[in-house]
């Protein structure tokens, strides 16, 4: 595969994901290319299938069918001498993994561990970083997202949006070519969103190359370079952000919209 679009360097290119729970098909032919410094907002009601088509981009939850590289790698998946593949094992999926950040709705903290200690996990456990260079590291990314002075607390002593910021910075830590975001700011009290969405904000800025599954339109009309709209497992449309919102083509994507300007009137 090529790794370059045009004159853009590709971070992250998918094609035809399909993923199926039982007999309900999740993902029904997803393809996606998202090209370094890009940030691709996602927008769709519950049930469409955006959290399943991050988990499956990562290969925390492997497609059913279709490909995913990043950059000129193929994730997941090895081929083999005979030219047949095969599903790669979870000691060789770790490092390929480790090449794409998460953030989590939930925290997913280790409550027995400190900020820091917590930051410091993955350069330990998946990168095998030796504990000076780790905790370098991680105090830099803990520096990042304004909670430099937050290294020895433990996670139930901080607000909800203080642990999210401990969860990107352990993503930042890594150093990962991209990073994905399963709705980062729905479990949190709506005075907290604010200071998620600006360290997403830095990280815009920043040209750090995002998958951001959200609710926050805002957001996405401020931020994001483009705007995917899905439903019932597909693509239904995507582009610029004034295209998408202002324009929106697809009965189902004004549909969509006009029930979040009325949730918001009513608010």
């Amino acid at each position: 595969m090529n790794a370059s679009d045009g004159m853009r360097t590709v971070a992250l290119r998918a094609h035809g994901i399909v993923k199926s729970f039982g007999t309900s098909r999740i993902l029904d032919g997803i393809d996606l290319t998202v090209t370094r410094g890009e940030t691709v907002c996602i927008l769709g009601p519950s049930g469409s299938g955006k959290s399943t088509l991050l988990r499956c981009l990562n290969w925390l939850s492997p497609p059913d069918e279709g490909i995913v590289w990043i950059g000129g790698q193929r994730i997941g998946m090895r081929e083999n001498p005979d030219g047949t593949t095969a599903r790669c094992s979870d000691r060789e999926i770790r490092p390929q993994r480790s090449r794409i950040g998460m953030v989590f709705q939930s925290f997913n903290l280790w409550p027995h561990m400190s900020v820091l200690e917590n930051v410091m996990e993955g350069l330990l456990s998946v990168k095998r970083m030796n504990r000076l260079a780790a905790s370098d590291l991680a105090i830099e990314a803990l520096h990042q997202v304004g909670l430099g002075g937050k290294h020895a607390s433990m996670p139930m002593n901080l607000s909800g949006g203080q642990q999210q910021r401990v969860g990107i910075a352990r993503t930042l830590a890594m150093k990962p070519e991209i990073i994905l975001f399963d709705e980062p700011t729905s479990a949190l009290d709506p005075e907290l969103v604010g200071e998620v969405l600006a360290v997403m904000r830095g990280l815009v800025l920043n040209e750090t190359t995002m998958i951001v599954v959200t609710h926050e339109i805002g957001f996405a009309r401020d931020l994001a370079d483009r705007i995917i709209f899905m439903d019932r497992g597909k693509i239904l449309e995507q582009g610029p952000p004034e295209k998408v919102l202002d324009t929106p083509t697809s009965p189902r994507l004004q549909q969509f919209l006009y029930r979040f300007s009325q949730g918001l009137s009513r608010s």
